[in-house]
């Protein structure tokens, strides 16, 4: 695997795309994300675990159909097999990094709108 060692904070503020992976390992992936006001992660169970770290922004998590609020310097833990949803309550990009152990995404993987994310799990 690849040593990452970088500004999260600022490579996830930079970042205007809805999902971009940056290093995919053997056993973990980051991924980072940022979500347009009014937009949503839209509702997905995983079979891996998902930590998120949120950076900017205000909005809600949906975690088995309760409610909370997350903005900047949340952590939000979604165990594995955990319906969940993230939604932008604000009025700027909700801006987030996460992590999956193990990986979800395919290596490489870079969708630049939540459509762009929603054509690509309907081709699987």
């Amino acid at each position: 695997m690849t040593v990452f060692n970088q500004d999260i904070v600022a490579l996830t503020l930079q970042n205007t795309d809805f999902r971009r992976e940056i290093l995919t390992g053997e056993h973990s992936q980051l991924v980072l994300m940022s979500i347009e006001p009014g937009s949503e992660i839209g509702a997905e169970t995983h079979h891996v675990d998902q930590v998120l770290m949120f950076v900017a922004g205000r909005g809600e998590a949906v975690l088995d159909g309760r409610k909370s609020p997350v903005k900047a310097n949340s952590v939000v833990v979604v165990p594995a097999g955990t319906e969940h949803n993230f939604l932008n309550t604000g009025d700027i990009p909700l801006k987030l990094w996460t992590v999956y152990a193990p990986p979800e995404e395919a290596p490489g993987t870079l969708h630049r709108t939540k459509a762009d994310a929603g054509a690509a799990e309907h081709d699987h």
